[in-house]
């Protein structure tokens, strides 16, 4: 079945049966890695059962760092030196900025001249310059040890979590905790207590985030708690930088990982722990190619290892806090916010009672509330999970609704791309001058906001604020995303507007008002999940705001405030909302108390696929 071609082979057991010796083909090469332990197997295995998935797809998700099977090598990397000079041109400013953000992590010529956008002339000029330190060493090196005798710095409910999260690890076994507290309660605080302990047992820990903009604030905590920077394993990371993590978490000279998902399937030597960070996060479940889902997997490859999973989040998803309430789960509550943290009040505001000019989304109320903000200069935080200028492009001519070529979802206009991008499947095409219908010139408009045209009313109605957009399709890099979140929070902008991407655990001291522009969105539509994603959110988003000396008020834009999950949002009783959801999905058979299965039918004719999708309805009903 091969033919000619040269492929990656993997010895995964004994052979069965019969075969013609003559028809075997020669290995040519066998590579430089470690043998694949014996727990990992058991976990690919597990995995590519409970998903459906070839086994062969599960292994490549544990085998894609690049150059695996090189022989050991040495090669130059670069470093800052002592100082940096004042007299830099700007191209030599950015690779020294480069490195220093790099926070001492080897880096090759090339991938520093592409992390600073410039050439390599640029960075052998440095050298010279003994701004920069070119050395030669060990390809992948290991990490910096870290120290976990640091006292912890814990208060109030915060000790009594902690003591019981180390006294898990320190008793062994699988075991799931959820860890779950208001947001501002100290959570990540006190499961570094668990990661502690771990590494005191001289074991390795994972720590899971949900987006890579979150790790620049974590790693600084990490680092300050341990004494040592952690590593990294997500999309952002150099090739060569995740090379040397594969290799150095196989040998053990990696500690501690923070990473994405895919973290899960790295070859650790000893792995003793896995947290789960906002562990109700969507990001967590992959959408194409193998699909699972992070927070599911990490329990799976814990129970199988017989080490301990710590969940944390201010909002569980459903399918833990039901574990819970089964005593499948520990779980440990911390109920108030540490430090200078406060709970802001929530208000909805009635929009049936507002009346809001055509094409305008923002409430005399709330526009009042923020100009307030700005004269005692504060920040305000305008919420709207929608990317893009405009949902539908429509024509006023005929009606018709521009639709995505490829699949039956409607296109979503981004002005700052020019172009039309469908949401579902990802497709794009140009901002059609004519209706593609009717042909009528002109006719095209754009119907409904996307956080752009919000952009656009709040340069219009507040003309001397600084405004920051932060929107995952509106950055080209995870370092651009962290240098707008940093510049937020260093009191760069007067008014954040922003997608759920602002809702996953950023400190922003100066925020004190959450304003959300449509509290329904999420109540549209037949996902299961609407009214538990919702609650969560809303619940995130409202948290990012108030201190103790500056009050935080969030207030929800809504024409539905009699809506049992407004209400429940402004009511603040979260456990009368899990218990009402639960009772509904169970009384459904809907998961976590059944099943649910997709069945995907495709075809290019789509005559087709409904009479197939017919006849399979009509097999299959009682």
């Amino acid at each position: 079945p091969l033919g000619p071609r040269r492929v990656l082979g993997v010895v995964w057991g004994k052979g069965e049966g019969s075969f013609d010796p003559a028809k075997i083909r020669q290995v040519q090469r066998v590579m430089d890695a470690a043998p694949m332990r014996a727990e990992l197997r058991q976990f690919l295995v597990k995995a590519a059962e409970y998903t459906l998935t070839p086994l062969s797809a599960m292994l490549r998700l544990a085998t894609r760092a690049p150059g695996l099977g090189d022989p050991p090598a040495t090669r130059r990397i670069y470093r800052l030196g002592p100082t940096i000079p004042n007299t830099l041109t700007d191209a030599r400013h950015r690779a020294a900025e480069a490195l220093r953000d790099l926070r001492g992590a080897p880096v090759t010529l090339a991938e520093l001249a592409e992390a600073a956008a410039c050439g390599a002339s640029v960075v052998k000029g440095l050298v010279k310059l003994g701004v920069v330190l070119e050395e030669e060493a060990p390809r992948d090196l290991a990490y910096p040890m870290m120290n976990p005798k640091a006292a912890p710095d814990l208060v109030g409910d915060q000790v009594a979590a902690g003591d019981a999260l180390v006294a898990t690890v320190a008793r062994g076994g699988y075991s799931t905790t959820l860890l779950k507290g208001v947001t501002g309660s100290g959570k990540t605080e006190v499961y570094l207590e668990a990661v502690a302990e771990c590494l005191r047992q001289g074991r390795q820990a994972l720590v899971l985030l949900p987006e890579i903009a979150l790790t620049g604030d974590f790693l600084a905590r990490v680092e300050g708690r341990f004494s040592a920077r952690p590593a990294e394993w997500h999309s952002g990371v150099t090739s060569t930088e995740r090379r040397r993590l594969w290799r150095m978490v196989g040998q053990g000279d990696a500690q501690l990982v923070v990473g994405a998902r895919s973290a899960l399937f790295l070859p650790f030597r000893d792995l003793g722990l896995i947290v789960v960070d906002e562990e109700h996060d969507t990001s967590y479940k992959q959408e194409d190619g193998v699909l699972y889902h992070a927070r599911d997997m990490a329990v799976l490859r814990a129970s199988i290892a017989g080490f301990p999973v710590v969940l944390s989040s201010a909002t569980p998803s459903l399918e833990s806090w039901a574990n819970a309430e089964a005593g499948k789960y520990a779980r440990l509550d911390l109920t108030a916010r540490y430090g200078e943290a406060v709970l802001p009040a929530m208000r909805a505001l009635d929009m049936r009672d507002e009346k809001l000019a055509v094409g305008r989304w923002i409430s005399e109320p709330l526009a009042r509330q923020v100009e307030a903000r700005m004269a005692r200069a504060e920040q305000s935080l305008l919420f709207l999970n929608r990317r893009g200028y405009a949902p539908v492009t429509l024509c006023r001519a005929c009606g018709h609704q521009v639709g995505c070529d490829d699949c039956d979802a409607r296109m979503v206009e981004h002005r700052f791309l020019k172009r039309l991008v469908c949401h579902q499947c990802g497709a794009t095409k140009p901002i059609p001058l004519a209706c593609p219908a009717c042909k009528v010139e002109g006719k095209m408009a754009a119907v409904g906001p996307g956080v752009e045209r919000l952009a656009e009313e709040v340069a219009a109605r507040f003309p001397q604020a600084r405004v920051a957009v932060l929107s995952s399709d509106l950055f080209g890099s995870a370092r651009a995303l962290k240098d707008q979140i940093a510049l937020i929070a260093a009191g760069g902008a007067d008014i954040i507007i922003g997608t759920q991407i602002v809702a996953k655990g950023h400190n922003f001291p100066l925020l004190t008002l959450v304003g959300v522009i449509d509290a329904d969105l999420g109540l549209q539509g037949a996902d299961l999940r609407a009214a538990e994603r919702t609650f969560q959110l809303m619940r995130q988003v409202a948290g990012r705001a108030g201190r103790a000396d500056k009050p935080g008020l969030a207030l929800l834009q809504t024409f539905q405030p009699d809506h049992p999950v407004i209400r429940a949002i402004l009511g603040g009783d979260e456990e009368a909302f899990w218990r009402a959801e639960a009772a509904e999905r169970r009384l459904a058979g809907m998961p976590p108390y059944g099943r649910m299965a997709g069945i995907i039918l495709s075809s290019p004719d789509v005559a087709q696929v409904f009479d197939f999708g017919a006849e399979l309805a009509r097999r299959v009903e009682p």
